[in-house]
């Protein structure tokens, strides 16, 4: 049994890839899909010959891609895409509704407003833990470097908002909303949509310089292009500089430490800066030396688990994060990791997981031993695989 894997330099490749050989699965790697030279005339036909001389079972990709999809319903193959990313923006194109599709997405949220679109063939399945490959890189050593640590962008680089050309009572308001929003909850949008009124959408995509488009998409997509092209990157930005400012200050200098390529220039002198890690031979090291690890979701991700979380327990770290509907449908808090729901819980927690190292360290172990026996990557592609040969 042989799959067309179409790459284009996710980092959760290697670990799909990995999973699917262990199952005996031949893996034939597309890597045009790394090639931005190419447009997609090119690669449609370069991937068309590849499934004439190779007959795979179905073509894979980490996340949508609604080309691969339409290639697919012409040639009469399966094509599974699972998503790693919230929102991925390309589920809401027409070709979505296609038959040849078994389309997996993380964030139960997500899943449900694209389902209907094609019941049969969209799916609600959580990201999973690469524990054999983390076991394997950091063995069992533990030197703990960092008592207080964050991984990740801080979205000024992806932030849309400041550019929007709003009139400055309107940019106010809005600015005003997102910081309560913030400040009441630690994930989603919360009231912040009901709050959002048509005439702000329509003034936010007037002053855009460009706006995701409706034309191929299963609905109108305007508002959900502002919740999440210009609301949620603008949430993250504020949401984690003020976190992490406030923690340098509580905590006191040396104590929090930022991993990030994004521009620190909002960031306290409190805060440790360190710049980027490599995502699979440095990042596990933070993870796994790091007293507590943080995870900050992003508002886009209303109730699934993103990736740092399964990553961060998969390198037997001890994981402090915001708390998230989909949570509890796979860990107990206070068992396998530690939630906060308010800026004060979180301080609280800081303050009394440095003080218990035993505790620390068991909770740690068993967020571990969990994910390895019920989460790993190889157990969803294995739930996958069998979704497809079900024919469910």
């Amino acid at each position: 049994m042989n799959i067309i894997f179409y790459r284009y330099n996710s980092i959760c490749e290697p670990d799909y890839i990995e999973a699917f050989k262990r199952l005996g699965v031949d893996i034939i790697e597309d890597r045009d899909g790394m090639d931005n030279s190419l447009d997609i005339a090119v690669k449609l036909s370069k991937l068309g010959n590849m499934v004439s001389e190779n007959r795979p079972l179905f073509i894979f990709s980490i996340n949508y891609f609604p080309f691969l999809s339409i290639l697919c319903q012409r040639l009469g193959i399966l094509y599974v895409a699972v998503s790693v990313d919230c929102p991925v923006f390309e589920i809401f194109h027409t070709s979505i509704r296609n038959r040849v599709n078994r389309v997996f997405l993380f964030d139960r949220q997500q899943y449900l407003s694209v389902k209907d679109e094609n019941p049969e063939c969209i799916f609600h399945l959580p990201l999973g833990s690469a524990c054999e490959r983390t076991s394997a890189l950091l063995g069992n050593e533990f030197k703990p470097q960092y008592d207080v640590s964050f991984i990740g962008s801080l979205y000024l680089e992806k932030d849309l908002f400041p550019d929007l050309r709003l009139d400055s009572d309107r940019k106010k308001r809005l600015l005003g909303m997102m910081e309560d929003e913030i400040h009441s909850s630690v994930s989603g949008f919360g009231n912040l949509e009901s709050f959002l009124t048509k005439e702000d959408e329509t003034a936010i995509k007037a002053g855009a310089k460009e706006f995701y488009p409706s034309d191929q998409c299963v609905k109108d997509m305007d508002h959900f292009v502002v919740m999440n092209d210009y609301i949620a990157p603008h949430m993250a930005y504020l949401e984690r500089v003020e976190l992490l400012n406030d923690l340098g200050e509580t905590l006191g200098k040396g104590r929090v430490h930022l991993f990030t390529r994004s521009d620190t220039s909002k960031i306290s002198d409190k805060v440790m800066l360190h710049g980027g890690v490599k995502s699979l031979e440095e990042m596990p090291f933070v993870f796994r030396n790091g007293r507590i690890n943080l995870n900050i979701s992003l508002r886009s991700i209303q109730t699934g688990l993103p990736q740092r979380i399964w990553d961060v327990l998969a390198c037997r770290g001890f994981l402090l994060t915001n708390y998230q509907d989909e949570i509890t449908d796979y860990f107990t808090p206070g068992v396998h990791l530690e939630t906060y729901e308010s800026r004060a819980e979180l301080q609280e927690k800081i303050r009394y997981y440095l003080e218990h190292d035993e505790e620390r360290a068991r909770i740690a172990q068993q967020g571990f031993d969990e994910v390895c026996a019920k989460h790993t990557v190889l157990m969803r592609v294995m739930e996958m695989i069998r979704i497809i040969m079900s024919g469910k």
